[in-house]
């Protein structure tokens, strides 16, 4: 990546009910990070998605599945646009990343008419960069390239919504995070009668009731997140949060590279322990010089075997665009090599009952 787009690139999510204020926060953080020197880009996919694509009953949670043959026609071509809009988002990433400059960009299944008129969205979407003046971000070539934020407005009411951006941020390895915007149900409907073009009051208790909110606990990929409660109104405060994760999640870029070399340092560290404590152990049954160096030797080289075996798969993984627990890899690979470090103990005729991970 070039070092217009690691000065800090970041895509931020904003997800939660129709009419619980996605848009005005939107604008308001988006004012925001402009007087923080951010350069940012709104992708509102109300805007770029043609009206008739979301006249349908809210999709089951099957809705992103390619099999799902009791799709309706409207819902598959309202996944259709969704699915133009990310591959805009991943023209985008793509030209942002590249060596010369551009004047335009696109998805590779958005342009010309597309599947199911999904072309409305590419041209779309070059119209909304050209309103909010992007364009000289993507030409820019000086040495201190702005610091630029994707604001992505959409319901994003179920996970695999959102992970389907993060996969696109860790593929160009740019920085991504997420904003829930909740408030009561009541609230809601109430704000959404009184709106202009409203939503039917069934779409959004069906919405209601299917929205799965981040979960940092069971989703690692999640743990960029902040919830913010629009019951009355964002505060300074909520803008403030919101810019500090931001920034955190643009200067810390999603990396398969820097994500592998991680979980590798710290299974690496808890190897050299369990070897340390394995050869304490053989020295207290006083084995022989020889034997000893015979053990140290086979821990040392069983334990780069292991590292190395450890790496390639983490990248074979993360290039599948599978999502990692870190904390659950590292302890897989203790468990693992502390089974390793005993056998060859045993082999070596050394007592294992004080090598232990802990």
């Amino acid at each position: 990546m070039n070092t217009r787009s690691s000065a800090g690139v970041c895509v931020c999510v904003l997800c939660g009910l129709p009419a619980v204020g996605k848009s005005t926060l939107t604008h308001l953080l988006s004012d925001h990070l402009h007087t923080h020197s951010w350069r940012t880009f709104i992708i509102s996919y109300d805007e770029l998605i043609p009206e008739e694509a979301f006249h349908f009953s809210t999709p089951d949670r099957g809705e992103d599945d390619d099999d799902d043959e009791d799709s309706s026609t409207q819902q598959a071509g309202w996944k259709q646009h969704r699915q133009a809009v990310l591959e805009c988002v991943d023209g985008f990433l793509q030209e942002l990343s590249a060596d010369t400059p551009h004047t335009h960009t696109g998805g590779g299944g958005g342009g010309g008419g597309g599947r199911g008129g999904t072309g409305s969205v590419c041209e779309r979407f070059i119209q909304a960069m050209e309103k909010q003046q992007i364009l000289p971000v993507l030409q820019n070539t000086h040495s201190e390239p702005q610091r630029l934020v994707l604001l992505l407005d959409d319901n994003f009411y179920y996970h695999s919504m959102r992970y389907g951006v993060y996969q696109l941020a860790r593929r160009h390895a740019v920085g991504f995070c997420e904003v829930y915007l909740h408030c009561p149900l009541e609230v809601c409907l109430h704000r959404n009668r009184v709106r202009g073009q409203p939503v039917s009051d069934d779409v959004i208790t069906e919405m209601s009731n299917r929205m799965e909110p981040p979960n940092t606990e069971k989703n690692q990929w999640e743990k960029n997140s902040v919830t913010v409660d629009n019951t009355h109104t964002v505060t300074h405060t909520h803008l403030q949060e919101l810019l500090q994760m931001i920034s955190s999640a643009a200067e810390n870029p999603l990396n398969r590279q820097r994500c592998a070399c991680s979980v590798v340092h710290q299974v690496d560290q808890v190897c050299r322990r369990l070897v340390s404590q394995a050869m304490v152990t053989a020295r207290a049954c006083t084995r022989s010089g020889e034997e000893l160096k015979a053990l140290a030797r086979e821990l040392s080289e069983e334990k780069s075997r292991f590292l190395q075996k450890l790496r390639a798969q983490l990248l074979q993984q993360l290039g599948q665009d599978e999502c990692v627990c870190v904390e659950r890899v590292v302890d897989v690979a203790t468990g693992t090599f502390t089974r390793r470090t005993r056998v060859m103990m045993e082999r070596h005729g050394v007592g294992v009952h004080a090598t232990s991970s802990s």
